[in-house]
């Protein structure tokens, strides 16, 4: 069923015929499939048979990133509720130090774009979970709402997170006010930036894939690359040398901002995340 919603949908949208589709692993948001066409040319498939895995709102953020910045994504020839086509980029999830300092370059660029609120024009994903974006004056404001206590409620409702652990995340979200501050302005970010998104070829950065796009405090963007060891250090020198870090990075906001992505992996896969979510607040007297 797969492959037929793939074949009616390049030759609607593109004209031209399905020769072969091969399952690839890998994210959230659907079946990926590598698709080979009687042109030639090979494209990259998403398919969601329940039409529930929002798609279209992923094609979204990809022609916003092509269209606002110029962070290097797919390009995105079809769009519906159960089908995405886009380009396919080699690559592969392994970076040289070359290509640590490109990937620094092009987020300490997409850093550099601002906007007038935190959040977005629109609500985004993360993964295949909805990530509400209302425009926020407060970074701290936004970040305690829209990003803690909502995953923390989304988990625990979920049956993935105690009771417990959800009134330890609220106290903490009470006093956010004494353990962040407010950025300079908001900055749009890539949102997701772990390995398997970011694709390299001979010490460049090809593809950044599957974004979670908001404005936010950047350092998000390398609390999260740091959580889950997306590049070396490499990447943060030369991150630093461009846009600078603000003092207590390390020692205060990285961990945490890093309760935002345990949260969402505590939602997906629980387990472990739990205890490194109970860890964080431990650490912090809550």
């Amino acid at each position: 069923m797969a492959e037929r919603i793939v074949a009616e949908g390049i030759e609607a949208s593109l004209g031209t015929r399905l020769l072969s589709a091969r399952l690839l692993g890998g994210g959230c948001i659907g079946e990926v499939y590598r698709a080979e066409l009687s042109d030639g040319s090979v494209l990259v498939a998403k398919v969601d048979r329940a039409g529930e895995s929002h798609l279209e709102r992923e094609a979204y953020m990809l022609r916003y990133l092509r269209e606002k910045s110029d962070l290097p994504v797919p390009a995105v020839y079809h769009s519906s509720k159960e089908l995405l086509l886009m380009q396919f980029v080699e690559g592969e999830s392994h970076f040289s130090d070359r290509a640590e300092r490109h990937a620094a370059e092009l987020l300490a660029g997409l850093h550099g774009i601002t906007a007038k609120a935190y959040g977005h024009e629109r609500d985004t994903l993360i993964g295949d979970l909805n990530q509400p974006n209302p425009p926020t004056e407060s970074w701290t404001g936004f970040f305690r709402e829209h990003r803690l206590l909502y995953m923390a409620k989304t988990a625990h409702e979920a049956g993935r997170m105690p009771s417990g652990d959800l009134e330890r995340i609220e106290r903490l979200a009470e006093r956010l006010d004494e353990l962040i501050e407010e950025p300079e302005r908001p900055s749009l970010i890539h949102g997701d930036v772990w390995s398997g998104n970011v694709l390299a070829r001979s010490g460049k950065i090809t593809a950044f894939l599957d974004p979670a796009i908001y404005h936010a405090d950047p350092e998000m963007e390398l609390a999260f690359i740091s959580l889950f060891d997306s590049f070396g250090d490499t990447f943060l020198q030369h991150y630093e040398e461009i846009r600078g870090l603000r003092p207590g990075f390390f020692e205060m906001r990285r961990d945490l901002y890093n309760l935002y992505p345990l949260l969402v992996h505590v939602y997906f896969f629980g387990g472990g995340y739990l205890g490194s979510v109970r860890n964080t607040l431990s650490r912090f007297g809550f």
